[in-house]
């Protein structure tokens, strides 16, 4: 009758067991000297030898010729508890044994001395699966038990173990092996059945089995249809994609890249592999991009890629996003297992990870932020353009359609900026643009002031602008972008604040003279502020449509908005800017 190869290749003495001398050297050494505790408690993932190591155990103190702590295996003892013959070593499993009853019976039991061998035994495994009740009954028999009787509790879950169990028992952690353990191991049962196993196959199997033995040697007798087991038996068998369609499922996820994604699943999905395993392994690769992202040559990656494929990845995506698509993968690992359509929740898994703006999680919105954060000016969200120290910021969702430098179903815009811009360095060059309030040639208003070398009297010429003046501005509407050169800069900045009264929060921000400048240049209005943090006020939506309402109540037209965070606002009153453009166009003497 065929044996499963981890049943045929298990431990038979402490000195076959891999990986967990810690533990059975200390065993080997109470029973060579004859101080065998009455329990034992062994914690630790599934297949690290924790069963076996009880067994073990159990020939070794009832051995008759013990060779240094080690069962013999070849003594009436040995053999008859190996093959079940003997029944004062019996092997409990608390999961279809956990109720009362069946501890009590342990214990009715438990009373008579062995028949045949030195110690009774109960192995009782999972013991964590027992009820409350049960964990009494048990404590009764470990408080004093008999000299004859022994108790081995294994458990993979020490936290549902009760601390009155605990501080009875003698207790011993297994570690989870290490791959190259397993894989030297595998090896040797690959040998001795007689197989040939390649350096991949090997290393992919070691990989498999998760620190657990019996894991790894069950792969192994899965791959055994044929002699020769190579890394696509290993795939095909298990079920998993191979490197290179998961290293272009994540190229895809990097890139955004949907539809191919969803074209790389769909063959993998017909060839017949495991999205379960799929998830698990795109769970691996991203975790590697994420600890290569902290030290590219750090011992706690899991060696399944190489460096230059990871550090080719690992520059395409963030930190941030990594973190988002590990939880994606996360819920769909549980909603996996929960039973639900494979396909569709696989699907919908990848669209998830190639658009993080369909997650609503923390770390999806941080990596939107991160990505908002990293754009560079190409690419069309914000333009930022820098002029001594004074960084501007368009809202370019409000410029026309034939100024923007990309189609016009973009979500955002990048719009030129004009060459005679604003700009602190000179700003008595820009002062005639600047005061302005409608597009219209300034010239043409000074069209008839007579040169210096003309003969006049400058008091009669005052007194005639003077009138001429008061009758235009008696002629035209009540209009705050047709204002006169000779208006101040702060009437339309005035109006619009007036429109503003009614939104107290804004208003209060934006009458702040100390901190708020206002500039109007053709359709532009520009606001500076010295605070940072007050453009970024400003640059909110809520702030920029009810100044746009006001500008365009205040202006009678539409206006752009824009933003800078100035080092210094040069601010003028009424009274200097009219007497310097007294100074610059010699009309009169202010004073």
């Amino acid at each position: 009758m065929y044996k499963a190869l981890y049943r045929k290749y298990r431990p038979r003495s402490f000195s076959d067991v891999t990986g967990q001398a810690h533990i059975t050297e200390t065993l080997k050494r109470q029973v060579d000297t004859d101080r065998v505790s009455h329990a034992y408690l062994f914690v630790g993932t599934r297949g690290t030898g924790k069963t076996s190591c009880a067994k073990i155990l159990a020939r070794a103190i009832n051995c008759l010729s013990p060779i240094s702590g080690d069962p013999c295996n070849t003594c009436a003892s040995c053999i008859g508890i190996e093959d079940g013959s003997i029944l004062d070593v019996l092997e409990l499993e608390a999961a279809s044994n956990n109720r009362v009853e069946n501890i009590r019976d342990l214990l009715d039991e438990a009373i008579y001395s062995p028949a045949s061998v030195k110690k009774r035994v109960y192995i009782v495994d999972e013991v964590h699966m027992l009820s409350p009740a049960a964990f009494n009954a048990l404590l009764q028999i470990l408080e004093e038990p008999p000299k004859y009787l022994m108790f081995v509790l294994a458990t993979t879950e020490l936290h549902k173990v009760p601390a009155t169990i605990l501080s009875r028992c003698q207790k011993f952690s297994f570690k989870r092996l290490s791959s190259d353990l397993i894989a030297s191991r595998l090896s040797y049962v690959a040998e001795q059945e007689g197989l040939t196993l390649t350096d991949e196959a090997l290393e992919k199997l070691a990989t498999l089995a998760d620190g657990s033995m019996r894991d790894g040697l069950s792969l192994l007798d899965q791959c055994t249809s044929d002699t020769l087991i190579d890394l696509k038996r290993v795939l095909d068998t298990v079920g998993l994609s191979e490197k290179q369609e998961l290293l272009r499922l994540t190229h895809c996820i990097a890139v955004k890249d949907v539809v191919s994604a969803l074209e790389i699943l769909n063959t993998l999905y017909e060839d017949g592999r495991d999205m379960a395993a799929l998830m698990s392994e795109l769970a691996t690769l991203m975790r590697d991009l994420l600890v290569s992202k902290l030290s590219a040559s750090s011992p706690l990656l899991s060696g399944g890629f190489s460096q230059s494929e990871l550090s080719g990845l690992s520059a395409q995506i963030s930190p941030e996003r990594l973190f988002a698509n590990l939880e994606v993968i996360r819920e769909t690992s549980a909603a996996l297992s929960r039973g639900a359509s494979v396909k569709i929740t696989t699907e919908m898994c990848f669209i998830r990870l190639c658009d993080e703006r369909l997650s609503d999680d923390i770390p999806a919105m941080l990596a939107r932020i991160e990505q908002l954060e990293s754009r560079s000016p190409a690419t069309g969200m914000i333009h930022t353009a820098e002029n001594n120290n004074t960084h501007m910021h368009d809202t370019v969702s409000e410029i026309p359609a034939d100024e923007r430098s990309v189609p016009e179903d973009a979500a955002f815009a990048v719009a030129e900026e004009p060459e005679d811009f604003y700009d602190h360095r000179d700003f008595e060059a820009t002062e005639e643009a600047f005061i302005t309030h409608a597009p219209h040639d300034s010239s043409d208003d000074f069209a008839r002031t007579p040169s210096d070398s003309e003969d006049f009297d400058r008091s009669e010429y005052a007194e005639q602008s003077e009138d001429s003046d008061c009758a235009d501005n008696s002629a035209q509407p009540s209009d705050t972008a047709q204002a006169s050169p000779d208006s101040s800069e702060t009437d339309f900045w005035d109006a619009v604040l007036n429109e503003l009264k009614s939104d107290v929060p804004i208003y209060s921000l934006l009458s702040d003279c100390n901190e708020i400048s206002a500039q109007l240049k053709d359709n532009t209005l520009i606001i500076s502020a010295r605070n940072p943090f007050t453009v970024a006020q400003i640059e909110s939506k809520l702030f920029l449509d009810a100044l746009k309402e006001a500008a365009a109540k205040a202006l009678n037209r539409d206006m752009i908005i824009r933003t800078c965070a100035a080092d210094s606002i040069v601010s003028e009153s009424k009274h200097d800017k009219l007497e310097k453009l007294v100074d610059q166009f010699s009309i009169v003497n202010f004073e």
